[in-house]
């Protein structure tokens, strides 16, 4: 088809054209004076690259004998270390947060161009010597692989010249971006976890990208010879609401005692994550107190469950915002919804080991030698038991009510009474303790299937042991808080019974 039957409008006045014209109606521009079109030459390789050749191909001369990056999907060619992307990066560069140096002068024949980055010293001019005789070329195209002489002028300031120790170039303000990052921070000062830069603001975000950081109890972890515990906020919750304390003293005679303390924040309550809190620091503290005096650890196990339900009721003080009036016109009311949680724990104590509880936090008996029976230690306080306990549902039955989990038991101002549960066992094999909040016997609720996920060398590595466990509840979905602690058993020569 010829180019006057393509054009649509006229070149010179835009009137439109009908097919056959020869001239234009309006200002008589001769169409058949309009220059045919270029022919379409393709200047890139379309389809797929040939077999065994590097994708994206390296330009001539380039000096690569290796791909720059992979295809899309691909991945990168063994030994290659993996790159990582910062989105916000990429967006605040499109934005102009990420500048790049000015660029240099433009080149003059004659001289040595500036090595490979900004700021590199530039050499002297190299002898005059005669042209070398090359081929005429265009001079848009100038030979692969060669280098373009670059003029004898100062370098250009490098962007990041403050962060090096180098002052700026006179008259050239410093960069603000190298004074932000190489600024002492304050004492006490935290940096932000993601951006490892920016400063974290009083109400926990970043100052320079504003990541919200994790709180110091979405996840903790603590050991201690003896004893080891792991608590993580899980995958569902907005926050940790477990607790946890560890500790170990001696009793008269000298010998050692180990005390673990675990407590589940009841999320229906107000401030349940304190009330865990107070729990397990006021039941810590009791059995620390009395174990050194001699009282017997299940003694010291019942009082302590007594202090901490103690440390519980006094956080209802601060609920509702009520003076002293409105408790006495209505004291009931004061402790509605009031701060609660449950309790477990376990004291190792000269060959005797003592477990105390409130509420369907648990402790698991599981022997170093897994031939022998592992053993659940404690009875939950909860409407599934009691159906059990009552021979009106088996436990399969009563465990798959939607009623199963509501504690019929619990420390808080608000419980009906309390019933602090004490046992004690006599152990004739080694093995650990695993004392835990329903986030984990959720996902091993029985005393076989708590062993299986338990690690064979629990009890030489107590907080690798926490971590595996709380790693299978979060890979069982973590929907609650996941708490435990893993306290060793040594037998004492000489001692008998078993749990």
């Amino acid at each position: 088809m010829s180019q006057r039957h393509q054009l649509s409008a006229c070149p010179s006045c835009e009137e439109p054209l009908e097919s056959g014209d020869l001239f234009c109606g309006a200002c008589g521009y001769d169409l058949s004076a309009v220059p045919p079109p270029p022919e379409d030459r393709p200047t890139a390789v379309t389809g797929p690259p040939a077999a065994g050749a590097a994708w994206p191909p390296a330009p001539a001369g380039s000096g690569r004998e290796q791909p720059l990056g992979d295809p899309p999907g691909g991945r990168p060619a063994a030994g290659v270390p993996a790159v990582r992307f910062d989105a916000r990066a990429a967006v605040a560069g499109d934005a102009g947060d990420f500048e790049l140096p000015a660029p240099a002068p433009a080149p003059v024949p004659g001289t040595a161009a500036e090595p490979w980055g900004p700021g590199a010293p530039v050499p002297p001019p190299a002898p005059e010597t005669a042209p070398e005789a090359v081929p005429d070329l265009p001079e848009a195209a100038p030979v692969a692989g060669t280098r373009t002489p670059a003029p004898p002028a100062a370098p250009a300031p490098a962007p990041y010249a403050e962060a090096s120790g180098q002052a700026p170039a006179p008259g050239q303000a410093p960069d603000p971006r190298a004074a932000e990052h190489t600024a002492t921070p304050p004492a006490g000062t935290r940096l932000c976890v993601a951006c490892r830069a920016g400063h974290v603001d009083p109400d926990g975000y970043c100052e320079n990208c504003g990541h919200a950081q994790p709180r110091e109890r979405d996840h903790m972890e603590e050991e201690l010879g003896a004893v080891a515990a792991v608590s993580d906020r899980g995958l569902r919750h907005h926050r940790n609401e477990d607790a946890f304390a560890v500790s170990s003293t001696a009793l008269p005679d000298g010998s050692p005692a180990v005390v673990a303390i675990v407590c589940d924040g009841v999320s229906s309550a107000t401030r349940p994550d304190e009330a865990s809190a107070a729990a397990a620091a006021a039941a810590n503290e009791s059995l620390l107190a009395s174990l050194p005096r001699g009282t017997h650890p299940q003694t010291a196990m019942h009082d302590a469950i007594v202090a901490a339900s103690e440390a519980v009721n006094a956080l209802a003080g601060g609920d509702g915002g009520q003076d002293g009036d409105a408790m006495e016109h209505d004291p009931h009311r004061h402790h509605r919804n009031a701060p609660a949680c449950t309790l477990v724990g376990a004291v190792v104590a000269n060959g005797l080991l003592v477990v105390g509880w409130v509420g369907d936090s648990r402790a698991y008996w599981v022997p170093d030698d897994r031939s022998g029976p592992p053993a659940r230690l404690t009875e939950d306080d909860s409407w599934a038991a009691q159906m059990v306990a009552a021979g009106l549902m088996n436990e399969a039955e009563a465990y798959a009510d939607e009623r199963a989990h509501a504690i019929t038991g619990w420390l808080g101002a608000d419980a009906y009474e309390l019933d602090p549960h004490t046992a004690a066992f006599k152990p004739d094999r080694p093995g650990v303790v695993v004392v835990c909040t329903d986030g984990l016997w959720n996902y091993a609720e029985g005393a076989g299937d708590m062993a299986r996920v338990v690690p064979p060398d629990a009890a030489d590595r107590p907080l690798h042991s926490a971590q595996v466990l709380v790693g299978h509840a979060l890979d069982g979905g973590g929907h609650d808080n996941v708490t435990v602690a893993v306290v060793p058993f040594a037998v004492v020569p000489g001692g008998a019974g078993s749990a």
